[in-house]
């Protein structure tokens, strides 16, 4: 059995997690296992298996995704926090029930990836809502992915991340090969991925991975903080700015350019862009409804 948070992430990253298969897993505990709550407007979406290391079962990683696209859908919703409980924020993925390497046919890892992993990463990046990754401890594989996948990254001192896939000899997935190198270049990307080093929350907030990094105790308050501030805010300019800054790594100038004009031709038409002139002009704080 692992014996330090890192040896837990490589663990339940990689094998089917035996030590995870009593009657806490034989329940239906979905809920309890993705904790939910709405408060002044910010989606607070908790990942809850602290004994596993928050390793993503599959159905954990549909309600993640309903939640997120309920988030985007709802209007009383103007930003996101993706956090979680225990000293891991997530370990990657729980394989448990994945196919023996015998039974597989061509193409089946590339279907469960696509249809998995990938479809995680982009519910993130795809939300209409700003999303703040908290990061409690551990984040490894898929986990570190999921938390760089938001749009900003708040780490605890003791949290670290981890390209673990190198070490059982993987491919990374999970849009990590897509997320990286935009965040931090190649190299700095492909050091990481080769070695699969522990990569601690200071050296990480260093190369541009994080954000912020705050004392274990302050996380949550500060996550609080930065929702609220995101929720008090312009919230259709901010999911405009979002897809424009995500849309610009992968066009040419005159596509962003195109896409940037048109993101404010759009935004001109809501009534917080409205406000937000009002209140220039009349020398107040706007106050901002998200419509």
């Amino acid at each position: 059995m692992p014996s330090s948070p890192e040896d837990t992430a490589e663990h339940t990253e990689h094998t089917e997690h035996t030590e995870h298969t009593g009657s806490a897993v034989s329940a239906d505990p979905l809920h309890s296992w993705v904790l939910h709550a709405t408060d002044n407007g910010v989606s607070w979406i908790t990942l809850n298996r602290p004994e596993a290391m928050n390793a993503v079962t599959w159905d954990q990683r549909e309600r993640v995704i309903a939640l997120l696209a309920d988030a985007s859908a709802d209007p009383a919703v103007r930003a996101v926090v993706l956090t979680a409980t225990g000293r891991g924020f997530c370990a990657g993925a729980d394989l448990r029930g994945a196919p023996a390497t015998g039974d597989r046919v061509p193409g089946d890892v590339a279907r469960t990836i696509r249809l998995g992993a990938q479809r995680l990463i982009s519910a993130v990046l795809d939300c209409e809502k700003p999303v703040i990754a908290a990061v409690n401890g551990t984040a490894a594989g898929l986990g570190a992915h999921l938390a760089l996948a938001c749009d900003l990254v708040l780490a605890s001192e003791s949290a670290k991340f981890i390209e673990v896939f190198v070490r059982r000899g993987l491919v990374p997935d999970g849009g990590g090969a897509y997320l990286l190198p935009r965040l931090i270049g190649p190299q700095r990307t492909k050091e990481l991925m080769f070695f699969g080093d522990s990569l601690p929350a200071t050296e990480a907030e260093r190369l541009g991975l994080v954000n912020r990094v705050v004392p274990d105790p302050d996380l949550t308050a500060t996550a609080r903080a930065w929702a609220q501030r995101l929720a008090d805010g312009p919230t259709r300019a901010i999911a405009l700015t979002k897809q424009l800054v995500n849309a610009s790594l992968d066009s040419d100038r005159a596509t962003a350019f195109a896409a940037e004009a048109m993101a404010q031709e759009i935004n001109m038409t809501t009534q917080d862009a409205g406000e937000g002139v009002a209140s220039f002009v009349e020398r107040r704080t706007p106050k901002y409804r998200g419509l």
